[in-house]
């Protein structure tokens, strides 16, 4: 199974970019999307399912804000749409899929980059997401959960992390959180495969030339439960794939 996650960043914005026509080069069995800041019928999603794909949305109630879907050209045995939290039903941030015995998460976690309350709100959001991830994996022994998170965890995975030591998204906090997460069974696929520095996943906007120079972040993920790590075959970053201000973040694993 070959899997995506991208940050679209407005997927209508991203169909206006050639979404569709790269799709149409196979890049994955199954695409997991965040942002898509749209409901499901105001894009034509015909053009999913004409290329083979089921598709699986799950909106936010605010009209073009946040977002998650999920594309497969793999029919799921059950789909489960949000979870037990309120806020992910609200703000469109998790979809669940069974695919046999894996269980696939996608998740956009909140950013907390305007301001005090988004960035308390994200804390409160990651303590109820890690009371969430752990009740899963006591259903589901097998889960691969992948998304944009919103946090660097290390310092490699940023290219300045002197000057962002106070930036949300590598905030101290932020990064014990993604520090508990792996030390309770989670692999971080990419890094199976990719010891090397300076592999980001999203350029900032703000700043025009940061994308070509690679002044970046890597802080979409797709990371599998301990006992997958062996059935994962490679992973890998697109960062050519410019359809966003991220890019897609990909593994193959054996199922």
């Amino acid at each position: 199974m070959r899997i995506i996650s991208y940050n679209v960043n407005g997927i209508r914005a991203a169909m206006n970019k050639g979404l569709i026509d790269w799709l149409k080069t196979d890049p994955a069995d199954v695409i997991c999307i965040q942002e898509t800041k749209a409901e499901k019928d105001q894009v034509n999603h015909k053009l999913f399912s004409d290329l083979g794909y089921y598709d699986y949305w799950q909106s936010a109630a605010k009209k073009g804000y946040s977002g998650v879907a999920v594309f497969t050209r793999i029919k799921p045995d059950h789909v489960v749409f949000g979870n037990e939290y309120a806020c992910n039903i609200d703000e469109g941030r998790i979809l669940q899929l069974d695919f046999g015995d894996i269980r696939l998460i996608n998740a956009y976690i909140p950013s907390g980059t305007t301001g005090d309350v988004r960035q308390k709100f994200k804390y409160g959001w990651l303590d109820d997401f890690h009371c969430f991830l752990e009740n899963a994996r006591k259903k589901n022994s097998k889960i691969v959960l992948c998304g944009d998170y919103n946090i660097a965890h290390k310092e490699i995975d940023i290219h300045d992390p002197v000057r962002n030591k106070t930036t949300s998204g590598f905030l101290p906090e932020e990064r014990v959180w993604m520090d508990k997460f792996f030390s309770t069974g989670w692999v971080d696929a990419f890094r199976v495969f990719h010891p090397e520095p300076h592999r980001y996943s999203w350029w900032s906007q703000r700043f025009p030339g940061v994308r070509l120079a690679n002044k970046g972040w890597r802080i979409d993920y797709i990371n599998v439960t301990e006992n997958l790590k062996k059935q994962l075959v490679s992973a890998d970053i697109y960062p050519d794939v410019k359809h966003s201000d991220h890019c897609p973040v990909f593994i193959e694993i054996k199922t």
